[in-house]
This record gives C-alpha cells, structure tokens and sequence, in this order.
C-alpha cells in the first residue's frame, strides 16, 4: 500500500522532485565553494538575489499554463522600478500609495496582453513582443539613465531580518503565496486557467469562462511582474530602464525547469520557486568556482540544458509507450 501511494507521488510530482534535486545538488556545491553560505547574512543575500525572478516566474507561469508566454515580463518588472523611483517620496504613506499605483500599472499591462490575445485572437508570442518594446520605450522615457530617489528604509525593509533572524524577503514570498497564489489556485478561476491549458475546447464545452480565465491569467503575470520590479528597486535603491531585461528569459526557464509544460494545464508552483533559486544560484556558484565571466552563459546553459532533459525524459517515455499502443 505504501509502496502503491509512493509510486503515485512520484510519477506525480515527477519533474517538480528533478528540480530540487538540481537545487540540493546546486546548494551542495555552493556551500563547498562558500562555507558560510548558511551564515544568515549569506543566506538573506541569496534569498534577496532570487526573490525578483521568484516573484516574475509565478507570473510566467500564469500565463504560461494556459498554453500562452508573456515577453513582457521583464520589460513590466523594469517599467515598476523605474515608476518607482520616479513616484517613491520619503514617508511611508505615499511609498505605500505609489506602490499601488505601480502595482495597478503593472495589471494594466498584463489587462492589455490579455485583451490583445483573446479579443485580437493574436499570437501571444507577438502581442507580447510588442508590448514589451511599449513598456520598455515608457520605462526609457521615464529614465534615460539610471538614477532617481528610493528611501534608505524602504530597502531595508524588503531586504533586511525580521527580528534579527527571518529574511524579509522570505516572509514576502510566503505571503504573496498565501495570499495570492493559493487563493487563485484553488479558486474557480485558477481551475479554469489549468483547464484551458489542457483542453481550450473541452473548458468551453463544459461551461468554462475559457476569455476571463486567460486575461486573468495575463494581469495576475502583470501584477507579479510589477511586484518583482518593486522588490527590485528594495535591492539596487534606484530606477534602471533596462534592469528588467533578463528576467523574461529567465522566468520562462525557471517555469519550464519547475515541471510546467509550456504545453500548458500542467505545473506546480513550488517547482517554479525551486527552478527560479536554480538559476540565480548558478551563477553564485560559477562565481566562487573562479570560472571566467565570458563563460558563465555557457554553463549556465549546460546545467539547465541538463536538468530540463532530466525532466522531460519522463515526457518521452509517455510518448513512446502512446507511439508502441497505436
């Protein structure tokens, strides 16, 4: 019997367990490479290092499970930073007020990505490549260069300890999981955006609100995106139009290392959060390694490359066992 129930949870949660693996076996070699990893001032950094792209990937995945993609995520997260240094005063209420605003543009964005797939009837892939270039042309506006103003207090309070001991940046993300993601998991529209990813047709047929669930699916991308780019801002203190650039990338690939299939229907939260720490992680690691800078994109490739084909060999499997009963 337990054996049975074993055997379930993991073909279940089969891709999600290949994702910690790959970051248990990361964290080993860092805490080789950097013995006071484990310190809370080493820990509270990296946690603050991946954090943004935590936050940007639950937004790709999103939009990514209803069989979509947003290339706007990164254009979104630096168009928050930057709003934020040009809107952030120095008292709490109107950091508050202007964090809200920003949290409603970044909504916007991702309201317009919506109504531009479903209503347009357009390719995600090329809504959102336009819309990203819009977004970066209004954040480049806002912010030729970098610079503007963000409370010293207001970085501390993302990015400091709770009590001298918990990260903030960890309480964050456990209350963004609580009180977002759960709540629209388990809601009437988060089990629609599953269904839609695996069968558009069959989601309308049973009665499915097939438009509201994918615009749903791109404004909650648009508000993580916006709350990636505040947390951001917490870390570098100031506005950069072209911070963001890297994170549309890279949240799609800590989606597809969690386990979601970019088929979408599929995909676990916690295997994003595990594939996000993957890839900040790795560059840590190359770091303390001593590899050259110039080669670290090629090893980063590698390892991802390496721990999505671990990941997709159960996919083949399926496949190939679906080819023999035909």
């Amino acid at each position: 019997m337990f054996k049975t129930k074993m055997g379930k949870f993991l073909q279940r949660h089969f891709k999600v367990l290949i994702a910690y693996t790959a970051l248990g076996i990361l964290l080993t070699v860092y805490a080789n490479l950097q013995p006071r990893l484990f310190t809370r001032p080493v820990l509270t950094a990296t946690l603050n290092q991946s954090m943004a792209l935590v936050l940007a990937s639950m937004g790709q995945m999103a939009v990514i499970l209803t069989a979509g993609i947003d290339l706007s995520i990164g254009p979104i997260v630096s168009l928050a930073n930057v709003l934020a240094s040009v809107l952030f005063p120095d008292h709490v209420l109107g950091v508050i007020a202007a964090s809200l605003v920003i949290l409603a543009v970044g909504a916007l964005a991702g309201l317009i990505n919506g109504i531009l797939v479903v209503y347009g009837r357009l390719q995600p892939i090329i809504v959102t490549l336009a819309t990203a270039s819009i977004y970066s042309g209004f954040a480049l506006m806002l912010r030729p260069r970098p610079g503007g103003y963000v409370p010293s207090w207001y970085g501390e309070l993302l990015t400091g300890r709770l009590l001298d001991w918990v990260p903030a940046s960890l309480v964050l993300l456990v209350v963004v999981l609580i009180g977002i993601w759960y709540p629209f998991r388990r809601s009437a529209l988060g089990l629609a955006v599953y269904a839609v990813g695996s069968d558009e047709r069959a989601a309308y047929m049973s009665g499915l609100n097939v438009h509201r669930a994918k615009v749903m699916a791109y404004v909650l991308a648009g508000f993580l995106a916006a709350l990636a780019g505040l947390f951001l801002t917490a870390q570098t203190s100031s506005g950069d139009a072209t911070i963001g650039g890297v994170y549309t990338l890279q949240s799609i690939g800590a989606v597809v290392l969690g386990g979601t299939s970019l088929f979408g229907g599929s995909g676990s939260v916690a295997g994003t959060i595990a594939g996000a720490f993957v890839i900040r992680i790795i560059s840590s690691v190359l770091f303390f390694a001593g590899i050259n800078p110039l080669s670290q994109p090629l090893f980063e490739g590698l390892v991802l490359l390496i721990a999505i084909s671990l990941g997709a060999i159960r996919t083949f499997t399926l496949h190939n066992r679906l080819d023999v009963m035909r």
